[in-house]
């Protein structure tokens, strides 16, 4: 649809979330933000942030980048932030990197934490943050070799190179936490408030 003619923009090029807003029955269009999400983590970090202050403030940010470019249009904008022992995890940007960051997983749990914000006209609305608990099994090396060769290049798609609402559930020991959040957008939420915008039906 048309950014013109939606009541809802998307400002996020994550096919996951398009998918859970279409699959929702969500009137939407898309216009991915162009954010400089290294700088702004590494400015974060240097001030202790913790990821929930992070996963917010990007997902502002590109809505807020977003918005200023559709007057009068409401703009969703999401991040997610995966931390596990104190470090910070980006998604790979390699198949070798997925691999190294699945095997830094393993045996441990870690938080994703997944916000959402609404703007309009630069102004934000509203926002929501979800914490996710994750176990990761202790995974073979034969497991990660089999995981990764049917996954392929999808596994650099994710912040966590899983994708739990697939193959990837097998990665885990234990999840608690929404499962939408876990998979890019907390949508209960979401869909409460597009209600109370307008965007949907009460």
């Amino acid at each position: 649809m048309s950014v013109d003619l939606a009541p809802l923009v998307l400002a996020s090029k994550s096919f996951g979330r398009r998918e859970m807003l279409e699959n929702a029955g969500v009137t939407f269009a898309v216009d991915a933000a162009n954010v400089d999400e290294d700088a702004v983590k590494e400015s974060l970090r240097a001030e202790n942030a913790p990821v929930e202050h992070v996963a917010e403030t990007l997902a502002e940010l590109k809505a807020r980048r977003v918005s200023a470019r559709h007057p009068g249009v409401l703009v969703l904008g999401a991040d997610s932030m995966l931390e596990c022992e104190g470090r910070w995890f980006d998604k790979a940007g390699t198949m070798d990197e997925a691999r190294e960051h699945l095997e830094a997983l393993s045996g441990f749990e870690h938080r994703l934490v997944t916000s959402a914000v609404l703007v309009k006209d630069e102004n934000r609305l509203w926002h929501h943050t979800a914490v996710a608990r994750m176990t990761m099994r202790d995974l073979s090396p034969a497991f990660l070799d089999d995981y990764l060769a049917t996954l392929g290049k999808r596994a650099c798609a994710s912040v966590g190179c899983y994708q739990v609402e697939g193959r990837g559930l097998q990665l885990f020991s234990r999840i608690e936490g929404d499962f939408y959040a876990i998979v890019g957008l907390p949508m209960l939420a979401v869909l409460d408030q597009l209600r109370l915008q307008g965007v949907l039906r009460p």
